[in-house]
C-alpha cells in the first residue's frame, strides 16, 4: 500500500482530467441530486441526516467536536465507500471533489488512497464549479433561434437540422419538458434549474463557434426550470427564424399526441392556464375535453398561445427576426425552409 499525498487541482484541470476519469462527488445525497458535475458518481462521506448532525455539532460545539462525531457516524461505513471507489476507479485513479474542496473530499481521497488509488481534489470544490458554468454559459456564442407557433413542430424541426451535421441544444429535452402547461405530460421528472444549467454547459462549452448554434425559442422557464439570466438575454437577442403554421395544419398532430393522455391530466394542464385563458375558455376547454372534443379544446387553448407567442415576438430586442409562412407540416420541407431562410443572417 503506497500513501498517494493529497493533490488539489483548478477547474480547468479537473474538467481536463474528467475526460478520461471518473469523478466521485462526497457530498450528501440530496446535495447531490440537487445538481451535480454530468457523469459524476456520489460516493456521500456523510447522508443527509449524519450532515445535518455534524453540521448542528460544528456550530455549536467547534471544529473539533465535529470531527470526532464525523467519524464515528461515517466509520462503520468507509469499508463500502472504499470498494465503491474501488470499482468505480480506472487505472487506479480517481476525481474527488465536496461543497468547497475542504474536509470531506480531503478525508475521502485519503481514505481512496488507503486502496492506492491516487486522487485528484477540485480546490474550490462544487462551488467553483458552479462558478465556471455561471461564466461559461454568459459567455456569447453564435446562435440562431427558432421559433414558431405551438404545434409547428419545432422540436422534430431542429432534431432533423442536427441530424443534417449542424450544432443543435435541444433545451427541451434538457428540461424533461415541452414548455407549455402541457408540456410535463409524458416526461421524466424535471431536473433542478441548477443542474439543468450543469448539463446545458456540458454541451455549451463544446460548441464551435465558428459555426452557430440552433436553439429553439423557449420563455425563461421550461416547466419548473429557469434558465441562468446571462444565457436568457444572450438568446433573446440573438437572431430568430419564425416559423409561420395555420391552426389548421397544426391542430392534427396536436390531437394525435395529446389524445392518448387521461382527461383528468389534460384537465389539470388547462386549469394552470385558467386565469389567462379566462373563465369562458376553461369552460369550453374543459367541457371539449370530458365530450371526447379534443380537436375542440386543442383550438382553444392555441388560440390563446398563439397570441401570447405573438406579443413575444414583439417584445424582442433582435434586429434579426426573419418569418416563413409554410402550407405544410412535412418535417424535412420545413427544415430546409428554415436551412436557407439561415443563409440571410448575419454576426
Amino acid at each position: 500500500m503506497a500513501f498517494h499525498p493529497l493533490k488539489k487541482i483548478d477547474i480547468d484541470a479537473f474538467l481536463k482530467l474528467a475526460e478520461s476519469i471518473p469523478v466521485i462527488d462526497v457530498r450528501s445525497p440530496s446535495e447531490f441530486n440537487q445538481g451535480h458535475i454530468p457523469g459524476a458518481f456520489n460516493i456521500p462521506l456523510f447522508d443527509d441526516s449524519e450532515r445535518a448532525i455534524v453540521g448542528t455539532r460544528y456550530k455549536k460545539e467547534g471544529r473539533d467536536k465535529a470531527i470526532i462525531r464525523g467519524i464515528e457516524l461515517s466509520g462503520p461505513q468507509m469499508h463500502r465507500k472504499l470498494q465503491s471507489a474501488l470499482e468505480m476507479a480506472r487505472e487506479s485513479k480517481l476525481l474527488v471533489h465536496c461543497w468547497r474542496g475542504g474536509m470531506r473530499s480531503e478525508a475521502m481521497a485519503w481514505l481512496f488512497s488507503l486502496g492506492d488509488i491516487e486522487t485528484e481534489v477540485l480546490d474550490g470544490g462544487y462551488k467553483s464549479y458552479r462558478h465556471h458554468v455561471l461564466a461559461g454559459l454568459a459567455e456569447k456564442k453564435r446562435v440562431i433561434v427558432l421559433g414558431g407557433m405551438t404545434g409547428s413542430s419545432k422540436t422534430r424541426i431542429l432534431r432533423h437540422i442536427g441530424k443534417l451535421s449542424n450544432q443543435v441544444i435541444d433545451l427541451e429535452a434538457l428540461a424533461n419538458h415541452k414548455g407549455s402547461a402541457f408540456g410535463a405530460l409524458g416526461q421524466p421528472l424535471q431536473p433542478s434549474s441548477e443542474h439543468f444549467s450543469n448539463l446545458l454547459f456540458d454541451l455549451w462549452k463544446n460548441i464551435d463557434d465558428s459555426n452557430p448554434v440552433w436553439l429553439e425559442d423557449e420563455s425563461r422557464n421550461i416547466g419548473t426550470v429557469f434558465m441562468p439570466d446571462a444565457f436568457y438575454d444572450h438568446i433573446q437577442l440573438s437572431p430568430a427564424i419564425i416559423l409561420m403554421m395555420s391552426i389548421e395544419k397544426r391542430l392534427p398532430k396536436l390531437i394525435e399526441e395529446y389524445s392518448t393522455y387521461p382527461q383528468e391530466q389534460l384537465r389539470d394542464s388547462v386549469l394552470k392556464i385558467s386565469k389567462r385563458l379566462g373563465g369562458d375558455n376553461t369552460r369550453d376547454a374543459i367541457a371539449a375535453i370530458d365530450s371526447g372534443d379534443f380537436a375542440k379544446a386543442i383550438e382553444i387553448t392555441l388560440k390563446y398561445y398563439d397570441k401570447a407567442y405573438l406579443y413575444s415576438i414583439s417584445k424582442k430586442h433582435s434586429g434579426q427576426i426573419i418569418f416563413i409562412e409554410t402550407d405544410s407540416d412535412d418535417i424535412e420541407v420545413n427544415s430546409a425552409k428554415v436551412l436557407e431562410a439561415s443563409k440571410q443572417i448575419t454576426y
